[in-house]
């Protein structure tokens, strides 16, 4: 995957104190998420805040780590390293045509019982999950995906979607 020049870079770990690299990340969301908030058409954004774990909101740690239940979510490096980029992406999206565009496709599908925006890169090698809540959303989460199968199953997801919206 080559990082479109749009997307600032990867904000890596120097193999020093953990603390100081969360605390940077933390900086990073702080100022994408709680200083300013994106915008989103005819919607609020808001953010998950609870639970708080160690000072930080729940929306902070979907950001930074994966697994299935709050207690038992693991640090992800990759998400890590992309802590800057659900904001740029999700301003761009407002930027560009939903189907088409160097920059990113979209799609809005159901998970886990809700309306989810999927935002992608044109590759299908990242995404950013914003929850669909009615009159507001929710940045979610968001993830790097190395796998080609992995990659081609959300372009197949896609392809359907704006398949279904042109009948």
């Amino acid at each position: 995957m080559s990082i479109p020049d749009w997307l600032p870079p990867l904000v890596e770990h120097s193999g020093g104190n953990w603390e100081d690299y969360e605390d940077e990340l933390y900086r990073w969301f702080t100022a994408d998420f709680l200083d300013s908030l994106p915008t989103w058409p005819d919607k609020r954004v808001g953010l998950k805040r609870h639970p708080v774990s160690k000072g930080k909101e729940a929306t902070f740690w979907h950001f930074v780590s994966e697994g299935e239940t709050e207690a038992d979510r693991l640090i992800d490096m990759r998400r890590c390293e992309r802590i800057r980029w659900p904001r740029p992406v999700m301003d761009r999206f407002l930027e560009r045509q939903p189907q088409s565009g160097d920059a990113l496709v979209w799609w809005k599908n159901e998970r886990r019982g809700e309306p989810r925006y999927l935002l992608a890169l044109p590759d299908f090698s990242y995404l950013v999950v914003v929850a669909d809540r009615g009159d507001y959303v929710l940045p979610w989460t968001q993830y790097h995906v190395d796998r080609a199968h992995r990659q081609e199953k959300y372009r197949k997801e896609f392809e359907t979607y704006w398949r279904s919206k042109k009948r």
